[in-house]
């Protein structure tokens, strides 16, 4: 049945390199693979303006989260640093 599906597969490949050979030989089949081959550059064109969109959404979005990470580390940093002096005083003044 593998052998079978594989050949037939085997066979649809070659069969679609001799239908376009064949229509390549065409001048109107030229200009038809070239269109088509512009649409491929224009689809992977924007497929690529998509991606690199989406990267620097999410960068943007990653840098705001680290930024807002450092200001809550800082923030509680300086919480523990005003405890430790608020002790530092209590224990003084007893």
């Amino acid at each position: 049945m593998i052998v079978k599906s594989l050949v037939w597969f085997a066979l649809g490949i070659a069969g679609g390199f001799v239908a376009a050979h064949l229509v390549n030989k065409d001048p109107r089949g030229q200009e038809l693979f070239a269109q088509l081959d512009a649409r491929i550059g224009e689809f992977t064109d924007h497929m690529s303006d998509a991606y690199h969109q989406q990267e620097t959404r999410l960068s943007e979005i990653i840098d705001d989260a680290k930024g807002v990470a450092a200001s809550a580390v800082d923030r509680a940093s300086e919480a523990v640093g005003d405890a430790a002096a608020a002790k530092t005083a209590a224990t003084s003044s007893d």
